[in-house]
């Protein structure tokens, strides 16, 4: 196939969680002046949704391009993580090289080699960064071996394997192709790119193909399609045809296009092939339809995704404090906004139930599930949530459960309570490496259901020290049974304003979740018990008056503080007979069912 534009260069960044990719992309943007001297710009300037500023990660993938002598090099940012893998998969349909970021002291971590995979089997011409080179526990020359033993494992081709090196600094925007890491500059990189990644293949002059693989919408322009450009050319105002997923075709026209320059989007007169551009104007279109030459419309085969492995049921919020604070608390606006996800999250599914105030939401793991709810509280929305189940499939009369890769790096100290809890919930130590740096890695196969409430468990093992990542691997027939929490909760058995004195009191009983003054209903959680059966408890009792003294004047009450647990670890933390209620101010837990003489009744229903 004949080359498309020999002056472009397509690339995406792949890395794990946390080794620096986005500051990367930062310092190529400033090194190749595409901000002005005294322009203000923010630090991580490619996360742009507040919640990937707070927790430091990627969650969608961003497109920015960058101009280095006459070539214009487009650079996607991918997520690092497996639960948004969806975003990964679509941005390595756009691009004809990657550059693998890896951190000189961790090595390649689960999610580096999830998303290295699936680069190889797109036959993507890789290069290799080492950042963070002067971190005082680097090792590059060890990781360079991983990284090698990696590509082997992966079945690199030969030329996949003659990738170039280089070591890097990104936050000081420095890199090399010395291990000692010095340099001035980022110069030696964008040489990289330009040498090693193809020029995008194509056909300006034939029919018209355009591959969606992303969507963004504005207020003034509606939906807007981000896609590389194939095969031909398209220009403003031509008439154009929608292959849809469906296999019927739609004719439009183009309103509007759009190339990327740094961060902003330039307007364009004409595209041709080897562009990453967007298209305004396209009603409904989604992602992985094809935009196509509407005489004789030729669509390029969707991109696949793998299936998601673990539901949640959200439903309305049916508690007594129901609509407090939230903005959108009807079955109508919870549908609209998760039909919403869907046309721009191909990872996610959503199924009816039962009844339709609620619905069963399918994703990719547990944090992709909890951003989605984050994200939704942040808008205004009050929902209640289930503990997440995995999702199963018969195979030859066999049920099949997905299966993990769980990597875990610890302190020697730790290794024990956690081979100890993770054999507990089925897990299989597969290999053990020890560097000598008092840290152990330990690699672990493990049933999907296992690693539900695992993190919380293995932050408190550890107390914090520990790193675990997971990702998942194949699907293996039915583990067996897996032992649930191991403690039972404490119950407000009416409703009321907790009190300090009444807290005091049931302190000894267990771990309390609530602060004095907190506002509580019957079959609300307040705690965890310290056995294994549930107590309703009162946790509004005051003490009352006498006549040696007033119920002020109490001796100064003790209480330790509450535990706070986040959405994350609510999440984690309840059983299949308990909620989450989730509103934009509060995080609360409750029983399904509230009434405590109705308990019993249910549980017994349930069984049967």
């Amino acid at each position: 196939m004949p080359v498309a534009n020999p002056l472009r260069r397509n690339v995406a960044i792949i890395a794990h969680v946390d080794h620096g990719k986005t500051t990367l992309v930062d310092a190529l943007l400033h090194q190749s002046g595409t901000f002005r001297a005294n322009e203000r710009v923010a630090e991580r300037a490619m996360d742009s949704n507040d919640l990937e500023r707070e927790r430091g990660i990627t969650i969608l993938a961003k497109n920015t391009a960058v101009h280095y002598n006459d070539h214009l090099i487009n650079i996607v940012d991918t997520p690092g993580h497996a639960d948004f893998g969806g975003e990964v998969e679509r941005t390595l349909s756009m691009v004809d090289g990657v550059m693998l970021l890896v951190d000189a002291s961790e090595g390649p971590l689960p999610q580096t080699r999830f998303v290295l995979r699936k680069a190889l089997e797109r036959h993507l011409t890789p290069i290799v960064v080492v950042n963070k080179i002067d971190r005082p526990d680097a090792r590059p020359q060890e990781v360079l071996n991983e990284v090698f033993d990696l590509f082997i494992d992966l079945d690199a081709t030969e030329d996949q394997l003659e990738f170039p090196v280089l070591y890097a600094n990104a936050k000081r925007g420095i890199c090399s192709t010395d291990s000692s890491g010095a340099g001035d500059d980022l110069r030696p990189l964008f040489d990289a790119i330009v040498a090693h990644v193809p020029p995008p293949k194509g056909d300006p002059e034939a029919s018209l193909q355009l591959l969606v693989a992303n969507l963004d919408s504005s207020d003034y322009l509606g939906r807007i399609a981000i896609g590389r450009i194939f095969n031909g050319r398209v220009k403003v105002g031509d008439q154009v045809a929608v292959c849809k997923l469906n296999q019927a075709v739609q004719a439009t026209r183009v309103t509007k296009l759009f190339a990327f320059e740094g961060l902003k989007r330039v307007d364009i007169q004409e595209a041709a092939a080897g562009d990453i551009v967007c298209l305004a104007g396209i009603e409904d279109i989604t992602i992985g339809e094809t935009i196509a030459n509407v005489d004789a419309p030729v669509p390029i085969p969707p991109i696949a995704i793998d299936e998601p492995t673990v539901s949640m049921i959200f439903g309305v919020n049916t508690s007594p404090m129901a609509g407090r604070d939230g903005q959108y608390v009807t079955s109508r606006q919870l549908k609209d906004r998760l039909d919403r996800e869907l046309l721009g999250n191909v990872s996610i599914r959503v199924e009816p139930t039962d009844t339709p105030e609620q619905m069963k939401v399918i994703g990719r793991g547990e944090l992709q599930l909890a951003i989605l709810i984050e994200m939704m509280r942040r808008e205004g929305f009050e929902l209640q949530v289930s503990r997440p189940d995995i999702v199963t499939k018969e195979v030859g009369g066999v049920v099949m459960e997905p299966v993990e890769e769980l990597v875990i790096d610890v302190p020697q100290d730790h290794q024990g309570v956690v081979i100890a809890q993770a054999g507990e919930r089925r897990g299989t130590l597969t290999k053990m490496v020890n560097n000598g740096s008092g840290r152990v890695r330990l690699e672990f196969r493990i049933p999907a259901r296992g690693l539900i409430g695992f993190r919380s468990q293995f932050m408190t093992d550890t107390r914090g020290t520990g790193i675990m990542n997971h990702i998942f691997s194949s699907w293996e027939p039915w583990h067996g049974p897996i032992a649930a929490r191991a403690n039972g909760v404490l119950v407000a058995d009416r409703t009321g304003v907790a009190t300090a004195y009444a807290i005091y009191n049931l302190q000894e009983r267990g771990e309390i979740f609530i602060d004095p003054s907190v506002q509580v209903y019957e079959g609300m959680i307040i705690g965890e018990n310290s056995r294994q059966s549930d107590m309703d408890v009162n946790v509004t009792k005051e003490k009352k008056q006498t006549n040696m003294r007033a119920s002020s004047a109490d001796e100064a009450i003790r209480l330790v503080p509450p535990r706070k647990l986040g959405l994350e670890q609510a999440i984690e933390f309840i059983n299949d007979d308990e909620l989450v209620e989730v509103t934009p101010n509060s995080i609360r837990f409750r029983k399904r069912v509230l009434a405590s003489n109705m308990r019993p009744k249910k549980q017994v229903e349930a069984e049967d």
